[in-house]
């Protein structure tokens, strides 16, 4: 699809016709090979780098959403410095878990997506449009997930209309969940939602909430090959994202080295990490 036509510096017609605000259905009409899964696949199993444990807790104010730097590729460390966390718009956040180049095309799509539909509306969707708008993405990329090259994400951001925090959670096909208070995704998310189920409190603020995702993460790495934990050697710590009534932030990296410091020394006198009461 052209957008200069015989060097005359006009639009084809494709981008003059009025349509959907979709961008995502103005792709699949004009140019439907641009879009994921579409492409074909060779046969065989193919090796990509894995993203793997992201977490994602609701407290007093907004939500927070993190992930560990660690993607594999089988049993070998990929890269160590992956960013898994990315803002889909100014209230909302999407962090990746699954086949990594794939999921970073995904997180893309869908910040264009939520861009084109503000441009075209003059309007925000809200987020449970935004979460609806990701269930569509996610289902048609069923066959590539069938092949193992699945994208799972967590999506999480501040509903304006609700005044609070949600997260929402889907699986390979597409289905969503709306989760209540917390959850976790990729190959980490058992220990790390054990993790958040005995530490995570109605009431924690910001900054609690992000150590607690921290936590989460240091658990899940302490069991999960494939998740990655504070590298203090290397000066990599995990993403950690708040989103709140004033839009999405991303803690800087002396924010998150400090709270990855404080976990780190607390574990050397309790290796399990902090213990909830049993009553």
């Amino acid at each position: 699809m052209e957008a200069n036509t015989g060097g005359t510096g006009r639009l084809p017609a494709a981008f003059l016709t009025p349509g959907s605000s979709s961008f995502i259905d103005f792709l699949g009409r004009h140019a439907p090979e641009l879009l994921p899964g579409n492409r074909s696949l060779p046969e065989g199993v193919l090796e990509a780098p894995h993203g793997t444990t992201i977490v994602s807790a609701i407290f007093d104010g907004g939500v927070v959403i993190a992930g560990d730097r660690r993607a594999t590729m089988g049993n070998v460390i990929a890269q160590r410095d992956i960013e898994k966390v990315f803002p889909a718009d100014e209230y909302s956040a999407v962090g990746i878990a699954g086949t990594a180049g794939l999921a970073v095309e995904m997180v893309r799509l869908f910040q264009l997506e939520l861009e084109h539909y503000e441009k075209i509306e003059g309007a925000v969707l809200s987020l449970e449009g935004k979460a609806n708008r990701l269930t569509t993405m996610i289902r048609s990329n069923l066959a590539m997930a069938m092949q193992g090259l699945a994208v799972v994400p967590i999506f999480a951001g501040y509903d304006l209309d609700l005044g609070r925090g949600r997260i929402f959670t889907y699986d390979v096909t597409g289905g969503r969940s709306e989760e209540r208070g917390f959850a976790a995704t990729g190959s980490g998310s058992v220990f790390a939602r054990g993790s958040l189920k005995k530490l995570y409190r109605e009431d924690l603020g910001g900054e609690q909430a992000a150590t607690l995702a921290v936590q989460a993460l240091y658990d899940a790495a302490d069991d999960d090959s494939a998740t990655g934990g504070p590298d203090l050697a290397r000066g990599i710590f995990p993403i950690v994202s708040l989103i709140t009534e004033d839009g999405f932030r991303r803690l800087s990296d002396d924010e998150v080295s400090e709270i990855a410091l404080s976990i780190t020394a607390s574990r050397r006198e309790r290796p399990n990490g902090p213990q909830a009461p049993l009553l």
